[in-house]
């Protein structure tokens, strides 16, 4: 299974990008901040977010769904995989999962971030909707 994962700030705009698996926008919006993370060949069902400690992990997962009658077929080439990818972003330990909203359509997972200045404990695991 393939994995890539790694972490950056959210508010540290000289972070690096990651240079193929879940390119991320992320704006500043009326107090609160957008991410938008393409995740395309991925169903909402194969796609989780979850908040543990000030770090929101993406997690998108593909099974493999090979038939028994396709691994009769011989390819020349495939390109579709199975597997996922995962990829966190440190949101500050101020946020709870209350504050968080994830929604995805066409291949891009928004997840909107409110309050991100807002004084709260931190946070066991939890997971976040996403609709």
């Amino acid at each position: 299974m393939l994995f890539e994962d790694s972490t950056i700030n959210i508010f540290d705009s000289t972070a690096a990008a990651v240079p193929y698996m879940m390119r991320t926008d992320i704006q500043e919006k009326d107090g609160s901040y957008l991410l938008e993370i393409e995740l395309p060949g991925f169903a909402r069902e194969d796609v989780l977010a979850e908040l543990v400690d000030g770090t929101l992990t993406i997690i998108a997962n593909k099974p493999d769904t090979i038939e028994k009658d396709e691994t009769k077929i011989n390819y020349i080439r495939k390109e579709r995989i199975t597997g996922g990818c995962k990829r966190s972003f440190f949101v500050g330990n101020k946020i709870k999962q209350e504050d968080i909203t994830a929604a995805f359509k066409d291949g891009i997972l928004s997840i909107i971030i409110n309050n991100p200045d807002k004084s709260v404990d931190r946070e066991e695991r939890k997971l976040i909707p996403i609709k």
